[in-house]
């Protein structure tokens, strides 16, 4: 028995040592051939323009004048461009001339602009992406130090456009504010908003964000 066990050790180690040896061959193997299946699946002939379908914030945001579009036509660098939307609603592309994109959603415009460019060029694809939100404003008036309109994207709470106007005047009344929202019906509705309560943490509720065309009253 003792012959035996004199054996026992040196062949259990050069079977951990086999075992090891055959372990760390296979692994990398696969991963060899892994990488080269995914790398074969996952490279494509060129990048793909994304669908307006999968930008959830645009399917249903209307175009509006001086919003600035980003214009991709897939493999044709001379048609992509980033353009303004001009104050009649239209742009000017190449080959297409002039297009309404006033008044329409992203993918709209999109399907527009693919079927002109069906008389030139064979199935193109079109990516339209709102750069800039120019067209839906707000107006804040009365004792702000500076009055206008300005562009949801600056300004999208009550606070904000205070800030936005430069801020309270001496002479304001900012318990007495309040917002002017048109309704679907055509009426108007007149929000409350009291900016002292606020400032002190209370009735943090009244903050509400602005849709375009509010006014926004400082008496």
């Amino acid at each position: 028995m003792k012959g035996n066990n004199k054996y026992r050790k040196p062949l259990g180690l050069f079977s951990i040592v086999l075992s090891s040896t055959l372990w760390g061959q296979t692994p990398a193997a696969n991963l060899g051939n892994h990488e080269t299946s995914i790398a074969t699946v996952a490279t494509p002939a060129g990048p793909l323009p994304s669908s307006s379908a999968d930008r959830s914030e645009d399917s249903s945001f209307i175009i509006g004048n001086d919003d600035v579009l980003a214009i991709n036509v897939w493999k044709e660098p001379d048609l992509t461009r980033s353009i303004p939307v001009r104050s009649d609603g239209k742009i000017s592309l190449p080959l297409m001339g002039e297009v309404q994109a006033a008044g329409r959603t992203p993918s709209q415009l999109e399907q527009d602009i693919v079927a002109k460019l069906e008389n030139y060029i064979a199935k193109p694809k079109v990516t339209v992406i709102v750069e800039q939100v120019n067209s839906k404003k707000f107006n804040i008036l009365g004792q702000v130090a500076k009055p206008g309109s300005y562009s949801i994207t600056l300004a999208p709470t009550v606070v904000d456009a205070i800030a936005t106007a430069g801020g309270l005047l001496d002479f304001a009344k900012p318990k007495a504010i309040y917002i002017l929202r048109q309704n679907r019906s055509g009426g108007e509705s007149r929000i409350t908003f009291n900016y002292k309560e606020f400032i002190k943490g209370k009735n943090l509720d009244q903050n509400i964000k602005l849709v375009a065309r509010d006014t926004i009253i400082v008496p």
